[in-house]
């Protein structure tokens, strides 16, 4: 298998041991099976409810959708792989998911931009609110979105695959990740996907400050607020919303540029499920058991006219 003439690459995930691997694989399937669950209950409550239909919920219907998309690109993969004892992908196969998780996790990047525009728009100038963030902007806000992310991801996919691999088609990673295909080259062809990830990461640092200035002034807004169960409300909602933001655009930020080592480390690999899977298992957590009108809504969607009458 790792050989020049191999038409795919082989993906060395996380062991050899077949023990770890099955543990590898049942892990990655409870957190999928998690992160599904939780994301396509938010899709579905927001969508149905009529009390959900404001900018902020509609934002959060996209985001679970990213979510949904970006853990499907690479997870299922790896899961399949671990239990066949089988690393191999073909070409296409890691073309496509190049593509689709760099196209999603830039989208990614920009709806938890909108979303904390909307947030200080609502907190900081809420008399403004419904002209600012009025629906038809919230559409073109989330065109723009996936817009970004289509770009994102086609610059990344068409530089990275524009290379010559030259050496053994060994990827040491559980997904197809575009900082390890570049240790595949032997030539100065990868330069153009260096200036790729920094201008992209240059964009994502740009977001990341506009989130976190956001914040700064949503903060600095509830510290205001006389009410001392006000503040502790928006608190426990914003600070772990930003936390997940930070790991997902840091640890994002800090396995593309960062050099590649020809023998990847545990902390490698760590880095990586970091921006890949735990940012959309937690979302839905950080969303859904804070956030009174979504479990309301969860609620009236299980109980149904039951749970009506009983209110």
């Amino acid at each position: 298998m790792a050989n020049n003439t191999m038409s795919g690459f082989l993906l060395v995930g996380f062991s050899e041991i077949r023990e770890l691997q099955i543990l590898h694989a049942f892990l990655f399937l409870v957190m999928y099976l998690l992160s599904l669950a939780g994301n396509f209950i938010i899709i579905i409550i927001t969508t149905l409810d009529h009390q959900l239909q404001s900018p902020m919920y509609y934002f959060l219907k996209h985001l679970s959708l990213l979510d949904l998309s970006v853990i499907s690109v690479t997870v299922p993969q790896s899961i399949t792989n671990s239990l066949l004892d089988d690393g191999s992908i073909s070409y296409s196969q890691c073309v496509l998911q190049v593509f689709f998780f760099t196209a999603l996790a830039g989208a990614e990047v920009s709806i938890l931009t909108v979303m904390s525009y909307d947030r200080y728009i609502a907190i900081c100038s809420p008399l403004h609110y419904e002209i600012v963030m009025n629906p038809s902007k919230c559409k073109w806000a989330v065109m723009a979105v996936w817009l970004s992310g289509g770009i994102s991801g086609t610059l990344y996919t068409s530089a990275t695959f524009s290379i010559v691999f030259c050496r053994a088609r060994i990827i040491h990673q559980f997904f197809c990740d575009v900082p390890q295909l570049l240790k595949l080259t032997c030539c100065n062809d990868y330069l153009r996907v260096i200036g790729v990830a920094a201008f992209m990461s240059l964009m994502a640092c740009f977001c990341f400050t506009f989130i976190v200035f956001s914040y700064i002034h949503i903060f600095s807004t509830v510290l205001r607020i006389p009410s001392a169960e006000g503040q502790s409300k928006a608190f426990s909602t914003c600070l772990p919303h930003l936390f997940v933001v930070t790991i997902f655009v840091t640890t994002g930020i800090c396995e593309f540029l960062k050099p590649a080592t020809e023998s990847p480390t545990v902390f490698d690999l760590a880095i990586s499920i970091f921006y890949t899977v735990i940012p959309p298992s937690l979302n839905p957590i950080i969303y859904s058991l804070r956030n009174d009108a979504l479990k309301e809504a969860f609620r009236k969607l299980l109980l149904g006219e039951e749970y009506i009458r009983r209110k």
